[in-house]
């Protein structure tokens, strides 16, 4: 049987031959999608910040510490969203590629799933023999209530992870995987970076998100599906964001 992942990809509609980004083109488009991310996310987040009541009394000191709360964090993972996603779409088209193909955005089957729910159990279960009182100080727990909450959910739990996958398993795992990297190369490297793009956490949980990275990346391979890595990464931080609480 051959591997889906290295399969030809088909012909376009316009007779031109379709292509894969290579190593430094991927890293390349990567890394306008950071940008793009950070960009607008902490932009559109600080604009709905500004325009909060009481917002011009507070010290430099008092607004930094409202501008690290978890709603702010939900609404800047939501806003970011679309156009980090918009740039992998152009970057895919450039390369007369479907969107859906190139990011093997296919429905894994029910055992597939399981097994990655079972491989991500094991990995929290590490994660908490070695990190067992949690992130108790972090500026995240604070939501300002229940519309807080709500926000930050859906971009740590959805938005978040639906970005975060669609980039590192979707677009950088493909290119990396079919550059001189090869398929394990791109495991180890994609997860690496997947650990150090996570600026906000100390060594120890990058290195935790690391080998999360390295399960995610090895079932993407398997399965040839990067809305199973979607599913997985998003169950693991409901599970996280919960325990982590109270947050109102």
């Amino acid at each position: 049987m051959s591997d889906p992942q290295n399969s030809d990809p088909p012909v376009s509609a316009a007779g031109r031959t379709p292509k894969t980004w290579d190593f430094m083109e991927t890293t390349f488009v990567a890394l306008i999608a950071y940008a793009v991310f950070g960009l607008t996310g902490g932009l559109g987040a600080g604009i709905i910040l500004l325009m909060q009541d009481g917002v011009e009394k507070l010290s430099p000191a008092q607004f930094q510490e409202l501008a690290t709360q978890g709603r702010w964090y939900g609404a800047a993972l939501i806003i970011a969203c679309l156009p980090t996603i918009a740039v992998l779409w152009i970057a895919i088209r450039k390369a007369d590629r479907e969107f859906s193909e190139y990011l093997a955005l296919n429905w894994p089957s029910r055992n597939e799933l399981l097994l990655a729910f079972a491989a991500a159990v094991a990995a929290i279960a590490v994660h908490v023999m070695f990190w067992p009182d949690g992130p108790s100080s972090y500026s995240l727990l604070v939501v300002g209530g229940p519309g807080g909450l709500f926000v930050l959910l859906v971009g740590g739990c959805l938005a978040g992870p639906i970005v975060e996958e669609f980039a590192f398993r979707g677009f950088i795992f493909r290119g990396w995987s079919e550059s001189f990297l090869g398929p394990i190369g791109a495991i180890v490297l994609t997860s690496a970076f997947f650990g150090m793009y996570h600026t906000q956490y100390n060594w120890f949980e990058r290195f935790w998100i690391f080998l999360f990275g390295l399960v995610l990346c090895t079932f993407r391979r398997r399965t040839n599906s990067t809305w199973l890595t979607v599913v997985v990464h998003s169950a693991v931080n409901i599970f996280i964001f919960f325990v982590m609480g109270p947050y109102v």
